[in-house]
């Protein structure tokens, strides 16, 4: 299974926030946020961080794809 941010960049659009901000209000690491950018798994720790702050649940940010439909 591969990991898929698109949700939470779609969700930072739509609260009109910066990668930065949520950087600082979530105090993750920038390698945490470029293994995201990459759609590379990240702690739980993270996405629990990440979603306190967005107010959100984790299927709210984050979706597992299947990459042999991914490939097709």
């Amino acid at each position: 299974m591969k990991v898929s941010y698109k949700k939470l960049w779609k969700l930072l659009i739509d609260k009109d926030m910066k990668k930065t901000y949520l950087q600082e209000q979530t105090g993750i690491s920038w390698t945490s946020l470029a293994k995201m950018s990459r759609n590379e798994p990240v702690s739980m720790e993270v996405l629990s961080k990440i979603c306190k702050v967005l107010e959100a649940n984790i299927g709210d940010v984050v979706d597992f794809v299947d990459e042999e439909k991914d490939n097709a």
